[in-house]
């Protein structure tokens, strides 16, 4: 009988993880509090957006080896795979981690492997095994063997929302493990689909690992995105200065945005500064920079309005990145939603092409609204591209209004 695997969380990460699973020869029963998302994945759907997912999904389910409940079955393997928001302060919330290990605690007969896939703060997974013999007593958790030892581990996850699909079996992997032979029995699971090479290690190191990795890509961006501004005061094209700057051999400047977004690079500098709060002071300040960001785009944007009343401004993108519906912490969606505030008089016309209906913090903003990128064209008296989505980038913009680009796309239209 194939090993059973329940993946609890059937959200951008855990969802391709169970598709893939069970491809991969396990049985694999997803689990998650939303109606809408199990029910989704047992008619062999996908509840959001995300290339070549739709297929994996179907696939499995007609052949039996994915299913999805509500309710935390017994398993052989429990890869958790929920969100970790901020709490006060910039600090993880550990809540979701909490119930899904909650709901798992009772399936637990010993010899069982815990896995935990979601980013999280130096010494979560201790937390997560500690959890676990503080409800069940006669269990372990850092012992190597043992008939009633649980293994626990962490396995963050490293892939780009738009290439999951493909990142999930390509990329390298990290293995923390509580123990040696933790690692061990988690490296075996990821080894059934993973072409990349799988490295071994401690918990915490994995945890920081994945941190560092997101810390490193928001300082360059914070480089990016102050440098954006300091061309701007000073008369310079930035995409052009960025470009020639990146001939040099040693050098890679990343592009400027309207800020950063995403539930990793938003989020994950801010569980180290928290681990660390006297120590990370260049991670705290690219945080700084790159948070402030989405205020200058709007300022930006109220230039281009300024003396026209009552206008219609047009938001050219909601997600946190092009090609994709997920609008986790997404600068364009802040942008959005302060622009209806600040400007109560104006319409705000979001143009988003991979959603069908505004998010809920947008339905009760009355002056918001969707549309086209074909009525924005027509009627919008400034836009802002927000992200550069493919209809963008193949349409370009042809309207009459002024364009605030923070992406480079369209240059030459620039507010």
């Amino acid at each position: 009988m194939s090993p059973r695997v329940a993946v609890i969380g059937l959200g951008y990460i855990g969802l391709p993880t169970a598709a893939i699973l069970a491809r991969s020869g396990y049985e694999v029963v997803g689990v998650d509090v939303s109606d809408r998302h199990v029910d989704a994945v047992n008619a062999g759907q996908v509840p959001f957006v995300e290339p070549d997912l739709a297929e994996h999904v179907a696939e499995a389910v007609a052949q039996g080896t994915l299913s999805a409940q509500k309710d935390t079955p017994s398993a052989d393997v429990y890869v958790i795979a929920v969100p970790t928001p901020f709490a006060e302060g910039h600090r993880a919330d550990l809540t979701y981690v909490d119930a899904a290990t909650d709901g798992l605690i009772p399936q637990l007969k010993g010899g069982e492997l815990v896995i935990l896939e979601s980013t999280s703060p130096p010494g979560a997974t201790q937390h997560v095994a500690d959890r676990i013999t503080a409800a069940r007593p006669e269990l372990t958790t850092g012992v190597d063997g043992g008939s009633l030892n649980v293994d626990v581990a962490h396995c963050p996850e490293r892939v780009l929302p738009g290439r999951v699909m493909i990142e999930l079996v390509d990329n390298d992997r990290i293995v923390g493990g509580l123990t040696p032979t933790a690692a061990r029995r988690a490296k075996e699971v990821y080894a059934t689909f993973c072409r990349g090479e799988i490295f071994l290690t401690d918990a915490v190191t994995a945890e920081m690992a994945k941190l560092t990795e997101n810390a490193f890509r928001d300082v360059n961006i914070a480089f990016a995105n102050e440098l954006s501004i300091i061309a701007e005061k000073v008369g310079v094209d930035v995409f052009e200065l960025i470009e020639l700057a990146n001939k040099h051999p040693r050098v890679n400047i990343l592009q400027p945005g309207p800020g950063v977004g995403g539930h990793c690079i938003a989020v994950d500098p801010w569980f180290i500064v928290s681990a660390a709060p006297e120590e990370a002071h260049l991670i705290r300040a690219a945080r700084e920079v790159n948070d402030a960001k989405p205020e200058h785009v709007v300022d930006l944007v109220l230039r281009a309005i300024a003396g026209v009343k009552a206008p219609t401004i047009a938001t050219l993108g909601l997600a946190f990145k092009a090609d994709i519906d997920d609008l986790r912490e997404s600068p364009a969606l802040a942008i959005t939603a302060e622009l209806a505030r600040r400007c109560p008089e104006a319409t705000i016309m979001a143009v988003e092409p991979n959603v069908k209906e505004l998010p809920p913090g947008l339905q009760v903003m009355e002056n918001v609204r969707l549309a086209s990128l074909e009525e924005a064209q027509t009627v919008a008296d400034a836009a802002v591209l927000l992200v550069d989505h493919r209809e963008f980038r193949e349409h370009g913009w042809g309207g009459r209004a002024p364009v605030v680009d923070t992406r480079g796309l369209w240059r030459d239209q620039r507010g």
